[in-house]
């Protein structure tokens, strides 16, 4: 390693570790079933700038790699993301059903990004309340959706309100916006907690 290349990373840890206060812990993102590797880049590239812990991809047809480790040294995926691969957890489950388990195990609920399903619970983005649990949140196929199963064992929808004759958006875009609602609201809380309790002396 050149010594720009160690200024470069201890630079980067520096920063790493000046923003991990302000990470969303217990909040998961989980893609189920994506279709191609740049719309898991963006995606990856989303939650790593707006702080989400972790992200869990369900990926029965192997379009990554089964380690993060492993993923981490893909060229596409490095470039596609930005490089925020490398700073941000991966985990892949081969079936939604074993990522389901997992997260209950974990004492996770889930909360799917759906068009409004009859007979669940729906929730207008900005109207929803993200902060006082720990929340997987479910983002599905880009052709067919969320699966039944995910739905089944969620708490609720999440819907983006739209007000054009197209009402969908793209994997990463969905991603991004919701993503943005909730990390905001949970730091939102974070921070206010940290102030009653007198702890934001250098926080800020």
């Amino acid at each position: 390693m050149s010594n720009n290349e160690a200024k470069e990373k201890s630079s980067l840890r520096k920063k790493a570790d000046s923003i991990k206060d302000f990470r969303c812990k217990n909040l998961i993102a989980v893609l189920e079933e994506p279709k191609n590797e740049q719309n898991i880049a963006q995606t990856i590239r989303n939650i790593n700038a707006l702080g989400v812990e972790k992200l869990y991809i369900i990926d029965s047809k192997n379009l990554v790699a089964d380690d993060w480790q492993e993923m981490r040294t893909n060229v596409k995926l490095l470039r596609l993301s930005s490089s925020a691969i490398k700073w941000t957890f991966i985990k892949k489950f081969k079936s939604t059903e074993d990522c389901i388990n997992h997260l209950k195990k974990k004492e996770f609920v889930s909360m799917v990004t759906s068009p409004h399903l009859k007979g669940r619970k729906n929730i207008v983005l900005h109207e929803g309340k993200y902060t006082r649990m720990r929340l997987a949140v479910w983002f599905g196929n880009e052709t067919t959706g969320i699966s039944d199963m995910a739905i089944e064992n969620s708490i609720a929808c999440i819907n983006i309100p739209m007000s054009g004759i197209i009402e969908s958006l793209n994997l990463g875009t969905t991603t991004g916006i919701v993503l943005y609602e909730i990390t905001k609201q949970r730091r939102e809380a974070k921070l206010s907690k940290l102030k009653r309790k007198g702890k934001l002396k250098n926080k800020i």
